[in-house]
């Protein structure tokens, strides 16, 4: 599907590139309540124009509570040929407990789809050596995304999923029924690409195990950033900047096991000026530092406005001089992340408050636990 080409008296170049553009939403409820796509949907769809119709996607956490244990594979295939061998080597090393194919209706604008199945698994008894069972779903889905051409593995953590491909992400949405699911967490993306093609697996949110990335903006230290993780397993196959972040995010929460108001540092960390400022041998001053020398090949150039999720928890960040826009709202247990205000309000007039987060700092969303839903004040957030 082509760009169009957008009439602006201003323009007197043509030069129909937008790169602010780029559509982000993310909406949780932090007390656990499970709701329909109906209003994520209405609210990306409120910011068409930030999309050209090359990318759109929805992450969905809390969505398979009747597989919650299982690891949920979503892959795309061109061919049934390609299906076939793919789910040969998936029994190589996991127990297929069940499988069939995505339910999808016709939807406007949606051509030439993918295949699209989903297969719920869990490990066999052949695990080796001392790998964990997330580093071995890891590296198999790396296995399986070099070796077949023809098919994408595009999410894989447990009770959640990704649903994307080439459209507007109103569009994606009716295509793969998502106002027949619920969850506690949704995010969703509509994509205009800067610097890579639209196509089904470059759609976002990208995701690896748990972990689901939507960015607005361009990554232009992709390379640095490729290179160093490759270093620990990870291959870039989507041909997309915002791929490494994803990959970045499970490295340093999951293996490294840093909290993210950390890893923020790691991203989007102070200027090297600001640290010298800071009074000689602080702590702030030496955690600083060490990040900077220790991650210096993770941190994120250029601008970029991210939402990312896992299991019972939303973050929203950006640069650190705030180069792409992210809006933040809350209502009662509900957390908003957006690229524009507007597009929260249109499903939430009533909005209890609404800012927009210093850059380089997180915004972070969390379940309340069974004990803070007790003791908790009615307005207490569970937002750091």
């Amino acid at each position: 599907m082509q760009s169009k080409t957008m009439a602006n008296p201003y323009n007197p170049y043509g030069d129909d590139k937008v790169i602010a553009a780029c559509s982000i939403f993310g909406m949780m409820d932090t007390s656990g309540r499970r709701f329909s796509g109906a209003d994520v949907t209405r609210a990306i769809a409120n910011m068409h124009d930030r999309g050209n119709g090359l990318g759109g996607g929805f992450g969905v956490y809390g969505i398979y509570p009747e597989h919650a244990d299982k690891y949920a594979l979503h892959i795309m295939f061109e061919d049934s040929l390609t299906r076939r061998d793919v789910e040969a080597f998936l029994r190589d090393s996991f127990h297929i407990a069940y499988a069939e194919e995505v339910p999808t209706r016709p939807a406007r604008g949606i051509v030439n789809p993918p295949v699209v199945w989903r297969y719920f698994v869990s490990l066999n008894d052949r695990r080796p050596g001392d790998l964990t069972e997330d580093d071995l779903v890891v590296q198999k889905i790396m296995q399986i995304n070099t070796t077949f051409s023809a098919a994408c593995v595009f999410s894989s953590g447990k009770n959640m999923g990704v649903f994307k491909g080439v459209g507007y992400p109103e569009d994606i949405s009716a295509f793969f029924r998502l106002d027949e699911y619920e969850g506690y967490l949704w995010t969703a993306h509509g994509r205009f690409p800067t610097n890579t093609k639209g196509w089904w697996g470059g759609a976002h949110p990208f995701s690896i195990l748990d972990w689901t990335v939507v960015h607005n903006g361009e990554i232009s230290s992709y390379g640095i950033n490729r290179r160093y993780l490759e270093m620990f397993g990870y291959h870039c196959t989507m041909h997309t900047d915002t791929e490494v972040v994803a990959y970045a995010v499970d490295l340093l929460l999951r293996r490294h096991n840093l909290p993210m108001e950390i890893a923020a540092k790691v991203f989007a960390p102070p200027l090297w000026s600001r640290i010298d400022r800071l009074e000689e041998g602080s702590a702030e001053r030496a955690l600083l530092t060490t990040l900077r020398q220790v991650y210096s090949s993770l941190l994120l150039n250029g601008p970029f406005t991210v939402i990312i999720a896992h299991e019972g928890e939303m973050i929203g960040l950006t640069d650190r001089i705030r180069l792409r826009p992210l809006i933040a709202g809350t209502k009662g247990d509900v957390l908003y992340l957006s690229s524009e205000e507007a597009a929260i309000r249109l499903i939430c007039p009533d909005l209890e408050q609404a800012w927009s987060p210093m850059g380089g700092e997180p915004i972070v969303g969390r379940l309340k636990t069974d004990k803070q839903r007790k003791t908790a004040p009615a307005k207490e957030w569970a937002v750091v």
